[in-house]
This record gives C-alpha cells, structure tokens and sequence, in this order.
C-alpha cells in the first residue's frame, strides 16, 4: 500500500485544524462560563519568551496553508494576523479550512521532489517536496497545536487526549 503526498497533507492537516477549532469552542465556552475575560486565554503563553495562544493558531493556519500551496507550485494567501477574539480566530481556522479543500489530489501528488523555497527565522530554506511536509510542515502545524492546547490546559480548560486527536 502507497500513501500519496496528498493524502498525507490535506486530510492530516484538515483533521488537525478542525481539532483546533473544537479546542478552542471548548476554551470559549469555559471562558464564558467561569465568567474570565477571553484575554486572559488569546493572550495566554507558556513562557513570557513564548508566542501567546493567537499567535500559536496564526502560525499553525500560516504553515497549514502554505505548505498545501507550495506543494501544488501555488503562492499561498497572506492573511493579515489581526485576530483579537475566539470568533476571529474561528474564521481563520474555517477560511484555512476552506482553503485546504479547495487542492486536489493531482495539485499534490507527485510534489515529492519538487524544490520548495521559503524563508525560515529570516534566512531562505530550500526543501524536496516530501522533506518539507514531513520534516516542517507537519511537525511546525502539530508543534504550534499542541502549544494552543497546552495553553488552555494550564489555562484550567478541561481538555483531554481524545480533543488534541479528534474523532477518529
């Protein structure tokens, strides 16, 4: 059995922001609930040296999309980061969404090798095709996912594994 690049990308990174998105309802709701200001999560960080939790979902959706448009040879879309509420940062993740379903398997497939060129901590990268979803893209959409979680749980947000995974 073969997995195709495709397969590999979209759905994995579809599944994952989908996740994120129940993650943050979960967030939402306990902020209104405990009647805490929504801030005190959008803003929360780990470490003062640390990305606060909307900058963790900026960069999860940025890598999202950008890695589907540079495996299909596209230019990915530039959002503005501007997000200040839970209802904002929703449409982000939706519009991410929305974007990622829009590519096809033959837009993705047989990127493997493709070169893909960006800038990472200002200096330009290049990377194959499959490096680069498997050794940045993935890994930095998980990375920046798993730090919003551990955000919101340290945060007092009941959350469990089975949020982080999703339905399977």
């Amino acid at each position: 059995m073969t997995i195709s690049m495709y397969q590999a990308a979209i759905p994995v990174l579809t599944k994952v922001l989908g996740n994120l998105a129940g993650i943050l309802e979960k967030a939402e709701a306990h902020a209104a609930a405990k009647q805490i200001d929504p801030a005190v999560f959008l803003q929360g960080r780990l470490y003062p040296d640390m990305y606060p939790l909307v900058r963790q979902i900026q960069i999860a959706t940025d890598v999202a999309k950008g890695g589907a448009a540079r495996l299909a040879g596209q230019t990915p879309p530039s959002y503005e980061d501007n997000e200040t509420s839970f209802a904002e940062l929703q449409a982000r993740i939706a519009k991410t969404i929305a974007f990622l379903q829009t590519f096809t398997p033959e837009q993705i497939d047989g990127s493997e090798e493709h070169a893909v060129t960006l800038k990472v901590g200002g200096k330009e990268k290049t990377f194959q095709g499959l490096p680069y979803l498997f050794e940045f893209v993935l890994p930095n959409v998980y990375f920046h996912t798993t730090t919003t979680y551990a955000i919101l749980r340290h945060g007092g947000v009941e959350l469990g594994k089975a949020d982080f995974l999703g339905s399977h």
